[in-house]
């Protein structure tokens, strides 16, 4: 099922151990939790190997961190996108920072995930790579300047013309498409500036997964929208 309702928040628990294993599902929960109470739509992006634990045992969309762009047959080690819709996945992000695409590989991927009828979030790193990532009518485009990734520092603050030149270069390919803002985002500042230079939600990791209570967290990222 395609993810439909913004403001979208997601959560990629990339291979953290607080969002590994047991500690992912606890994460989930609190994600599954914090939507039912606000009404904002969560959405996690745990490891491979947690997929069908958590889609098993939440109702949020739960998305792949990663797809290769790979039919089945022989590819040890490959993320197939038969096997994470199987394992229960809404979709995936495609093309992360820490996950480098062709352009080629990113068009393939995402023409998979659209025929699959799942989610697409491509992520970009400035203005034009997100205009070609709307030519491929992926679901979401997610903006994360790579410098920002990890820092504390919001691009939604730091560089708000990148969210507005890539929302207008989106919109100018493709007005169907999406924005997310990533990239430091952690504060119900940041995600509320987010979505005043035009993004639909949010994609996040370490601000949510390492604060002391990230439940609380959560509520806070929400609590001015």
């Amino acid at each position: 099922m395609k993810i439909t309702q913004t403001p979208l928040v997601i959560l990629n628990f990339k291979t953290y151990l607080e969002s590994t294993g047991e500690k992912a599902l606890h994460l989930a929960r609190a994600l599954e939790q914090v939507s039912e109470e606000t009404g904002v739509t969560m959405a996690a992006a745990p490891q491979g190997a947690d997929l069908r634990m958590l889609s098993q045992e939440v109702k949020i969309p739960i998305l792949a961190q990663h797809i290769d762009p790979v039919d089945a047959g022989g590819h040890t080690g490959s993320m197939l996108l038969e096997c994470a819709k199987d394992a229960g996945a809404s979709g995936a992000l495609i093309n992360h920072s820490e996950q480098r695409m062709q352009l080629a590989d990113i068009d393939m991927v995402v023409s998979k995930i659209n025929a699959a009828n799942l989610t697409s979030v491509v992520c970009t790193n400035n203005i034009q790579t997100s205009a070609a990532a709307a030519a491929m009518k992926p679901d979401f485009v997610a903006i994360e300047p790579p410098e920002l990734i990890g820092s504390g520092i919001s691009v939604s603050q730091a560089e708000p013309e990148i969210v507005e030149g890539s929302v207008a270069s989106i919109k100018d390919v493709n007005s169907n498409v999406r924005v997310l803002c990533g990239a430091g985002i952690s504060t119900g500042d940041d995600m509320k500036s987010a979505l005043e230079l035009g993004s639909e939600g949010v994609l996040l990791a370490s601000g949510i997964i390492l604060a002391p209570d990230p439940k609380q967290a959560l509520l806070d990222l929400v609590s001015k929208i």
